[in-house]
């Protein structure tokens, strides 16, 4: 019998399903999956997963149904997370739920409404999107009757709040306050790294954002082609595929461009992670979180490139004055209702007005921050017009 060259094995430090630290409340184990498969499935049927569908990437929604939102952003993530977990051995099923998960908090407007409501709520205590993720996995969302929250396992828990390395040093910060119980009543070791596998998802959203947003900005017409030719990385790969295939037209050299941009970096994790892995001659989990760095990286030739590349990004696509001009505006449809909201809490829909009551102003304005941060780009822009411009019926 021939074996397969994808059956990869199992490497010593993968998270093992079968001894999960479980979750916080007990439950009977599935029969058909295991504990992380299980968190996944749990991630993909929230609310909070489906609205991830008109929620701004960099293009608010309603700008074309071309440009990525965040739900297609997060099942990238997540193919990638699955494939390179897989190709090192680990766990695909966890790197793939940590993927899923990782931009649930995010509020309508992408960078721009998050900005706006750390704004609004900063003498209130803040807001962090991962913060927020957090708060919706374990509290927001409530779906079963014994518990709130999804009941995640312990893993996926840590992957969430930490794939992007230790946050111990957050716990300061009144935005880390829901970490900082959480963690008092269910340690979650944040003095540490997380999982490989949380690591390969915090990877894999910088693969996934760095090639959509050069796909994303040319289908715009922020930048041309022509003017990635200079710019490491995506620069040389493009000239290969210019020279390779001439008689390609030019939207089809772009997705091919990219297409390869994703293979080299994910070549380069591969290649950097085995090494990190062979030199500190990690062998178990745990000793991947006692580390002083990353197991799972770039390479530092990748990382000089990446910088550039997201230069050439912020100052040609991420402070477009046509993006600017959106992000200005969105800000304004925040801030607006966060005001409204918190000074006549009567113009909450029912439920909402109703968790505002018996709270202080810090209270009450956390209850209007969830609101807020778990309306969608399109309905943001609706509420807003229902509560500032009164239609007149003939």
């Amino acid at each position: 019998m021939s074996t397969s060259p994808f059956a990869v094995p199992r490497a010593p430090y993968a998270e093992d399903p079968a001894k999960s630290r479980g979750r916080r409340y007990q439950e009977d184990e599935s029969r058909t999956r295991t504990p992380f498969a299980r968190d996944r499935d749990r991630i993909i049927h929230t609310s909070a997963f489906r609205r991830l569908k008109e929620k701004t990437q960099v293009f608010v929604a309603h700008e074309g149904d071309q440009f990525r939102t965040r739900l297609t952003h997060s099942l990238e993530v997540a193919q990638i997370a699955r494939s390179l977990a897989t190709a090192l051995g680990l766990d695909a099923d966890l790197a793939e739920t940590i993927a899923l998960a990782h931009d649930l908090g995010h509020p309508p407007f992408g960078h721009a409404g998050e900005d706006e409501l750390e704004l609004q709520t900063k003498e209130f205590g803040g807001f962090d999107h991962n913060v927020q993720t957090f708060r919706v996995v374990t509290e927001l969302e409530h779906r079963y009757p014994d518990f709130v929250g999804l009941n995640l396992t312990w893993e996926t828990l840590e992957g969430v709040i930490k794939h992007n390395g230790p946050v111990i040093h957050k716990l300061g910060q009144p935005s880390w306050k829901a970490i900082s119980k959480y963690d008092g009543e269910y340690g979650l070791k944040l003095d540490t790294w997380a999982s490989a596998e949380a690591q390969v998802a915090a990877l894999s959203d910088d693969i996934a954002y760095n090639n959509h947003d050069i796909d994303d900005g040319v289908e715009a017409g922020l930048f041309s082609l022509d003017e990635l030719m200079d710019v490491p990385l995506i620069g040389p790969i493009l000239a290969a595929v210019r020279s390779e295939r001439p008689d390609l037209d030019a939207r089809i050299t772009r997705l091919e461009a990219v297409r390869r941009m994703i293979g080299a970096m994910v070549d380069d994790v591969m290649g950097e992670t085995l090494q990190r892995a062979a030199i500190t001659g990690v062998s178990s989990a745990d000793e991947v979180r006692a580390l002083p760095h990353a197991l799972v990286s770039f390479s530092s030739d990748m990382l000089e490139d990446l910088a550039r590349l997201r230069e050439f990004l912020h100052a040609r696509m991420y402070r477009h004055w046509r993006v600017n001009r959106t992000r200005s505006q969105a800000r304004r449809i925040l801030a607006e209702m966060f005001t409204l909201f918190l000074a006549e809490p009567e113009v909450l829909p029912s439920e909402w007005f109703a968790k505002s009551q018996n709270r202080d102003q810090a209270g009450r304005a956390r209850v209007v921050c969830d609101y807020i941060a778990g309306m969608t780009d399109r309905f943001a822009i609706e509420e807003h017009r229902k509560l500032f411009h009164l239609d007149v019926w003939s």
